[in-house]
């Protein structure tokens, strides 16, 4: 069964394999302890630090391995922010960050400091300019991600650096999906990673601190990695978490150009073979496995299960995939279509003929949950304009309000306006996407005591 959603989670490269069941043998003691066993295990969790911080490109005195991705995150900006807590309380971030860094800012926020969300293009990249001008006198950390873990657009981590640089601000990136790929652009202050994002297991991450950032850790203290990262070590993980990175560094220049050019040819082949497709995420400035589209007209829950029937794994940011019911806020922020969206994530190794199937499965799939929903074949026939026209689709989800606005726009003359009332949070990407797909023209939203009134008008 191909599995293609390795920004979640990447299959556990051999080499972590083989280095955790030797590790499991040799590195199960405690590595403060002076005695044989203890300095055995002393041995490899340095062994695996120098590793780590090479592949990072820092010191390995800089580096300290945490329990997750989302502990070094956390870990990072409240030691940067007690820190440098003189400076102010004030929070840096781009809208398209992973849900660890906007939850601390949530939480900061609710302690009584403040975050600006730096907003991003319809690529989902920041502009080097708008980050520098969110910075403040009393900001005392800023973050980014080194590339987006939905749609695969890389940030400009460098220009990024070099205004916080100028400001005196230290810049802390999330590379939890750039490192298996190469090392982050210089400039950074901190950086946090996960192992199973690059074929390590889970439960490790790993948080470099730059010499001379102004860092307090947070939580009582503890003897364990530099008092960064309290609790017994899992060296087992850890030595696998390093070995796998080694490993997947070595092939990474390689097999970015095979993935690159499966991922290519996905980009290019499904939307000449499904209609009403929007390809979503940089073109050029991308990660080299991944690729993100949306489709017209499909519940993205349903799509993803019709996918799995066939024998393909997939992830999505459609509103209707999520407990939520809202679209992700990676979407959201770019301003891009939501519904039925797909996150095709190749793992290294990835045969060529999965790709191809997934390319003749695809089609068929879309228009059998798009037939279930009642979403229209092709552009409705021409009828006699009878005015302006309301649609109700309060208490449908998505993406039924959009079906129903496919199907009426022709029955108002050009200049007439059809308007939708809805209240599922989807609608406010979907109608406007829609309209930019359609050549119409999106009106705007008024608010309603039950949802809002999306107002479009015919154009052609």
């Amino acid at each position: 069964m191909p599995y293609f959603d390795a920004a979640s989670a990447a299959p556990l490269h051999p080499v972590a394999r083989q280095a955790l069941l030797a590790a499991l043998d040799e590195g199960w003691a405690d590595p403060a302890r002076l005695y044989r066993e203890g300095r055995r295990a002393r041995l490899l969790l340095d062994a695996a630090r120098e590793a780590a911080a090479e592949a990072v490109g820092c010191r390995p005195d800089e580096l300290v391995f945490t329990s997750s991705g989302t502990r070094a995150v956390h870990s990072g900006i409240y030691g940067s922010l007690a820190g440098r807590r003189r400076v102010g309380r004030h929070l840096v971030v781009s809208a398209v960050e992973h849900s660890s860094v906007l939850h601390t800012g949530a939480a900061l926020e609710a302690d009584g400091g403040s975050m600006t969300e730096v907003p991003v293009d319809r690529s989902g990249a920041v502009s080097p300019a708008a980050y520098a001008a969110a910075l403040r006198p009393d900001t005392a950390l800023a973050c980014l991600q080194s590339a987006n873990h939905e749609v695969g657009t890389v940030q400009p981590v460098a220009e990024v650096a070099e205004a916080c640089r100028a400001a005196g601000v230290p810049l802390l990136v999330d590379a939890a999906q750039s490192l298996a790929w190469g090392p982050v652009e210089d400039g950074w202050s901190l950086l946090a990673a996960s192992a199973h994002k690059w074929g390590g297991p889970a439960g490790v991450g790993l948080l470099a601190v730059r010499k001379g950032v102004r860092f307090a850790p947070q939580g009582p203290a503890d003897e364990r990695e530099s008092g960064r990262a309290p609790g017994f070590e899992n060296i087992p993980a850890i030595v696998a978490a390093a070995a796998s990175l080694r490993a997947v560094r070595a092939e990474a220049a390689a097999e970015s150009v095979r993935l690159r050019a499966l991922v290519d040819r996905i980009r290019t082949r499904v939307p000449e073979l499904v209609p009403d497709v929007e390809v979503v995420g940089d073109p050029a400035r991308r990660l080299p496995h991944l690729v993100t589209f949306s489709c017209l007209y499909v519940d993205g829950e349903t799509l993803l299960h019709e996918l799995d029937r066939v024998d393909f794994s997939v992830s999505s940011g459609s509103s209707c995939t999520s407990s939520t019911l809202t679209p992700s806020h990676v979407l959201r922020a770019m301003g891009v279509l939501s519904e039925g969206n797909v996150r095709v994530s190749l793992p290294a190794g990835t045969a060529e003929a999965d790709v191809d199937r997934f390319l003749e499965v695809l089609p068929e799939v879309v228009a059998s949950v798009r037939e279930k929903l009642g979403a229209p074949v092709s552009p409705p026939a021409p009828a006699a304009p009878s005015g302006d026209l309301t649609v109700d689709a309060l208490g449908r989800r998505c993406p039924i309000p959009v079906i129903e606005l496919a199907k009426v726009i022709n029955d108002v003359p050009v200049g007439g306006t059809v308007t939708v009332l809805a209240d599922d949070e989807a609608a406010r990407l979907d109608i406007p996407a829609w309209c930019e797909m359609r050549g119409q023209e999106y009106v705007g939203e008024e608010a309603r005591e039950r949802g809002a009134a999306y107002v479009v008008r015919r154009m052609s």
